[in-house]
C-alpha cells in the first residue's frame, strides 16, 4: 500500500522542520562529549557587513552537510558559529553610512543570523559569539595580558606598513602586492612605536610541525612554509671601517665571501644612522631614503625592477680577507630581514650582478661552474648562480658545493668571525591598530613604573562610546581624557592608558575555544571542556587566510598549549578551502559590480533545499562555482518531481535497516538494483569524504532514475531502498529528508538515524553505470563493464545523443575520468 503523493510546499515544510529542530534540541551540542566520539566541525565565523552572500552560502552548507553526515554516524556534535565584529570592514562600512560601527555591526548581526536560521544550517545558537562584546573581549584581553607577562608581547619602534586612506598601520599578512588588502590603497612606510606579538619564537615549531598535518592541503602548508622562510646559512661578521662596528650578514652561500664586493644595507635600517655621514654623502641618502620609503616592499623586492642605490662613502672591512667593501644604500634590502645589511657578490648573484654593472662597481669570480672552465668576469653576460669549485679563496680553493660551505662556516666560528645561523623571513605580528573599532589593549603606561598591564580582575577594559571615531592618523580613543587618564595599578601615580586597539585578527586567533565553554564568565574556556572537543576536526574557510588567520590561530594554539590551556599543539586536524562563487561570466560577485545573487531571494523563490542541491551540483567544493540561473533548473527538476514523490511509493513494510540481502531472495531487477544501491551508498560515502557532493549527487540521480516501482515487487526491499536513498539525501536536503521521513512513517528525525553502510557482497556487478558530466552539468550516464578503461568509457560516452547534444561541433578540450564514477568533458565552442 502506498500514499497519495504530498505536493512539496517548501514554505511551510522548512518553518515546520527548523521548528522541531529547535524544539527538540537536536543542534544542540553535549556539555561534555566522549572525546573518542565527537565531531567538532567548524566554519571561519564571519564579518557582519552586511548579508551573507553566494560564498558564505557555499561555505556555511558544506560545513551543515558535513555535521549533519556526522550525527548520523553517531557522534556527539559541535558545529557552532559567531561574528568576527571588531576591525577595519565593520568601521569603514559605518563610516560610509554615517552611523556608529557598534549599530551598523548589531543590524548586520541580526541580519545575518536571521538568514542563517532560514537556511537551516545546524548551527547551535546558544554557544553564538561575538567579537565586539564585553563578555568576549575580556578574554581577548586577558590572552594580550598572557603574552606580555611571557615577554610575547612588547612595543617597538620602527618603519611599519601604513595605509593612508585607512590611516592606521598593518601587519605584514594584511599587505597584498605592496596594497591594503582591505581599500587596495598603495602601502607606504612610516616611522612609528607599535605593539608585536613575537611569532618568531614559534618559526620552527610552525614549520615543523605542518609534517603532522595530513589533513591539511598542500597548497596552505607551502603557502605557510615559504612565508615562514626558514633558510639555514651563516652570519658573518663585516666590520665598518671608521667606527669599529660589527655589522653581521646573513648569507646562504658563504662559499661566495672572497667574491664580496660591496654590501647593500635597506634605507630604514638602523645601521645607516651610526656611519656618521656627512656634507653630501649625508644628503644623498636622506634624499634617497624619503624616496624609497615611498614605495612599498613588493615593488622594492621584485626580482624585476631596475635596482638603484646610492654610495655611503664608508666602506666595511671583508673579516676574510680584510679588503676594503664598498657601503651602499639600496632599496631592494628590506630592513625586516636579518640585520638590514647583505652582503654582495656581483660575479654569483644576479640582482649584485646588475647592480654592480650599472654603477661600476668590481665582480670577482670565486666560483667555477668545473675544474675544467673558467670565468672572465668582463666576458660574463650574467652572473653564474650554480655551486662549483671554489677559486680566489685563498686556502678554501677547490671545495665545491656543501663541503664548501660547511668548511667557510666552521672557519668562521673557530675565528670568532662569524657562525652557523637560520634565518627566517617571517617578522613578528604587528597588532595595534589606530582606529575605534577594535579591543582595547589593556596596558597603562607610567612614567615610574613603565609599561603595565591592566589587572586580570579590572578586565575587561570597556570601549567607550564615542561619537567622534573618525580616523586620524592616530587613535581616536587618545582624544577622551576620561579613558585615557587613569592610575598605575602599580604604583598609584598618574598614568596613561594605551589609546590603540589591537588587530581583528587577534580576536580571531582563539574563537574556536569560546565555542566549547561560551557561557563560562570565569574563565575564556574551561580546560576540561577544550580538551574534550579539541581538536578541530574539519576547519572549513578560504584560502585568502593561508598566511594570515591560519597561521596566527596556530600560534595561539601553541602558546596556549605552552602555558598550560590547551592540550593540543595543532588546533584543526583538517582544513578545507572551498571555490570562490563567480557570476556566469567567471568575475569575481560583488556589490560594486551589480553581479551579486542572493542565496536569501533564491530561497525565498525556490527553497532552501532546492538552492542547496544546487550549490552542491554545480562544481566539486574546491573548485570555483559559475553560477548562474540554470544552475537551478535541472536539480529543481529532480529534488521535485523525482525524489520527493519516493515517500508516496512507500508501502509500509517496516525494513530492518540494519539487515543485507540475498540474491536468492530477490529477483534479478531486484538484485541489480540492490547492487546499485550499495554502489551507490558507497559512492555518497567517498564521496561525502572528499566533500565533493557533486558526485553524491549524481549518484543519487542514477539511483532514482534506475528505480522502477513497478518492477519492485518485494514489499521490504521497497521500502528499504527508498528509506536508504533518503538517508543518503539527508544531510544536503535536510528539511525534505525529514518530511519524507516523516510520510514514510518514520519515527524521530532521520539526522538520529544510522548513515548507510554498503553491503561488500553487493558493490560489484559486472557492469558499472558512469555519469557523464559536460561542462560540469550532468548529461547522461552510461553502463560500461566493470574493469572498463578510459578510452572505453569515452566510447560509450560519446554513442550518447545526450552528451552529442551538448558536444557535437565543438572542441573538446579536455576529459577529466574518476574511475569508476563520472567523466566530466570540457567543451568550447
Amino acid at each position: 500500500m502506498t500514499t497519495k503523493a504530498k505536493k512539496y510546499d517548501f514554505r511551510e515544510i522548512e518553518g515546520k522542520w527548523q521548528k522541531h529542530w529547535e524544539s527538540s534540541g537536536l543542534n544542540r551540542a553535549a556539555a561534555d562529549p566522549d572525546p573518542k566520539n565527537k565531531f567538532y566541525m567548524l566554519v571561519m565565523f564571519a564579518y557582519p557587513s552586511g548579508d551573507i552572500h553566494m560564498g558564505h552560502f557555499r561555505n556555511y552548507i558544506i560545513g551543515d552537510a558535513v555535521a549533519r553526515q556526522q550525527m548520523m554516524f553517531g557522534k556527539s556534535v559541535l558545529h557552532p558559529f559567531g561574528w568576527d565584529a571588531f576591525g577595519l570592514p565593520a568601521e569603514r562600512a559605518a563610516i560610509g553610512r554615517g552611523v556608529h560601527p557598534e549599530e551598523w555591526t548589531r543590524q548586520n548581526v541580526e541580519v545575518s543570523r536571521s538568514t542563517l536560521q532560514k537556511a537551516g544550517i545546524s548551527y547551535d545558537w546558544s554557544r553564538e559569539v561575538n567579537s565586539c562584546r564585553p563578555d568576549y573581549y575580556k578574554w581577548t584581553q586577558w590572552m594580550f595580558v598572557q603574552l606580555f607577562k611571557k615577554s610575547l608581547a612588547y612595543r617597538k619602534r620602527g618603519f611599519v606598513n601604513w595605509c593612508p586612506e585607512d590611516k592606521t598601520v598593518l601587519a605584514n599578512e594584511q599587505v597584498k602586492d605592496g596594497k591594503c588588502e582591505r581599500c587596495h590603497t598603495p602601502v607606504v612606510k612610516k616611522d612609528q612605536e607599535q605593539w608585536y606579538f613575537k611569532i618568531t619564537d614559534y618559526a620552527d615549531r610552525l614549520t615543523d610541525d605542518l609534517d603532522s598535518l595530513p589533513g591539511w592541503p598542500d597548497n596552505v602548508k607551502t603557502m605557510q612554509k615559504e612565508w615562514i622562510g626558514r633558510s639555514y646559512g651563516a652570519e658573518i661578521d663585516f666590520v665598518i671601517e671608521e667606527t669599529g662596528e660589527k655589522l653581521p650578514v646573513f648569507t646562504t652561500r658563504p662559499d661566495t665571501i672572497y667574491g664580496v664586493t660591496f654590501m647593500a644595507i635597506a634605507p630604514e635600517a638602523e645601521i645607516v644612522q651610526r656611519l656618521n655621514l656627512e656634507g653630501e654623502d649625508k644628503k644623498k641618502v636622506e634624499e634617497y631614503k624619503h624616496k624609497a620609503l615611498a614605495r612599498n616592499d613588493i615593488e622594492r623586492a621584485a626580482v624585476t625592477e631596475d635596482k638603484d642605490g646610492v654610495f655611503t662613502g664608508k666602506y666595511a672591512i671583508n673579516p676574510f680577507n680584510n679588503e676594503r667593501v664598498q657601503l651602499w644604500v639600496a632599496d631592494y634590502v628590506l630592513a625586516g630581514y636579518g640585520t638590514g645589511a647583505v652582503m654582495a657578490v656581483p660575479a654569483h648573484d644576479t640582482r649584485d650582478f646588475a647592480f654592480a654593472k650599472k654603477y661600476g662597481i668590481p665582480i670577482k669570480v670565486v666560483i667555477h661552474p668545473d675544474e675544467k672552465t673558467s670565468l672572465d668576469p668582463d666576458q660574463m653576460p650574467d652572473a653564474y648562480v650554480d655551486y662549483g669549485p671554489m677559486v680566489n679563496s685563498a686556502h678554501f680553493d677547490g671545495l665545491s658545493g656543501d663541503s664548501a660551505i660547511k668548511s667557510v662556516t666552521e672557519f668562521a666560528s673557530q675565528k670568532s668571525i662569524g657562525r652557523s645561523k637560520v634565518n627566517y623571513k617571517l617578522r613578528d605580528w604587528l597588532i595595534s591598530r589606530q582606529r575605534y573599532w577594535g579591543c582595547p589593549i589593556p596596558i597603562i603606561h607610567c612614567a615610574k613604573c613603565g609599561q603595565v598591564a591592566v589587572p586580570e580582575s579590572d578586565l575587561p577594559v570597556l570601549l567607550p562610546k564615542v561619537e567622534n571615531f573618525m580616523p586620524k592618523g592616530r587613535s581616536p580613543l587618545a582624544d577622551v581624557p576620561e579613558y585615557v587618564r587613569v592610575k598605575c595599578p602599580e604604583c598609584g601615580g598618574e598614568a596613561e592608558r594605551d589609546p590603540d586597539t589591537m588587530d581583528t585578527f587577534v580576536c580571531s586567533s582563539w574563537y574556536y575555544l569560546r565555542y566549547v565553554d561560551s557561557a563560562n564568565s570565569r574563565e575564556p574556556f574551561g580546560r576540561e571542556r577544550a580538551a574534550a572537543w579539541m581538536p578541530i576536526d574539519l576547519y572549513v574557510g578560504g584560502i585568502t587566510h593561508a598566511t594570515g588567520h591560519l597561521l596566527y590561530f596556530r600560534f595561539f594554539q601553541k602558546f596556549l598549549k605552552d602555558i598550560g590551556w590547551a592540550a593540543d599543539s595543532e588546533p584543526a586536524t583538517r582544513l578545507f578551502n572551498h571555490g570562490m562563487v563567480m557570476d556566469s561570466k567567471g568575475e569575481v560577485m560583488s556589490k560594486s559590480k551589480g553581479n551579486v545573487v542572493s542565496p536569501v531571494a533564491l530561497m525565498e523563490q525556490r527553497g532552501v533545499d532546492v538552492t542547496r542541491l544546487a550549490m552542491f551540483f554545480t562544481a566539486p567544493s574546491e573548485k570555483e562555482v559559475l553560477w548562474s540561473d540554470e544552475s537551478i533548473s535541472g536539480v529543481e527538476k529532480f529534488a521535485i518531481n523525482k525524489f520527493f514523490p519516493l515517500a508516496s511509493l512507500f508501502r509500509r513494510s517496516e525494513p530492518d535497516l540494519k539487515c543485507y540481502f540475498k540474491h536468492d531472495h530477490l529477483s534479478d531487477f531486484e538484485w541489480q538494483l540492490y547492487v546499485k544501491l550499495n554502489q551507490t551508498i558507497k559512492r555518497v560515502s567517498d564521496s561525502f569524504e572528499r566533500l565533493q557532493f557533486n558526485t553524491a549527487i549524481a549518484a543519487l540521480m542514477e539511483l532514482v532514475r534506475d528505480y522502477d516501482a513497478d518492477r519492485v515487487k518485494n514489499d521490504v526491499f521497497n521500502d528499504y531502498l527508498i528509506l536508504k536513498t533518503i538517508q543518503l539525501a539527508a544531510p544536503m536536503v535536510p528539511h525534505m529528508a525529514e518530511e519524507m521521513w516523516e510520510i514514510t512513517g518514520q519515527a524521530d528525525s532521520i539526522f538520529k538515524s544510522r548513515w548507510p553502510v554498503h553491503d561488500p557482497e553487493a558493490v560489484v556487478g559486472d557492469t558499472i553505470e558512469v555519469a557523464v558530466q559536460v561542462n560540469g552539468k550532468l548529461r547522461d550516464s552510461v553502463t560500461v563493464a566493470a574493469d572498463a578503461d578510459q578510452k572505453a568509457v569515452e566510447e560509450a560516452a560519446f554513442e550518447s545523443q545526450k552528451v552529442l547534444k551538448f558536444t557535437q561541433g565543438k572542441q573538446i578540450v579536455k576529459k577529466i575520468y574518476v574511475r569508476g564514477r563520472i567523466l566530466n568533458i570540457v567543451a568550447k565552442g
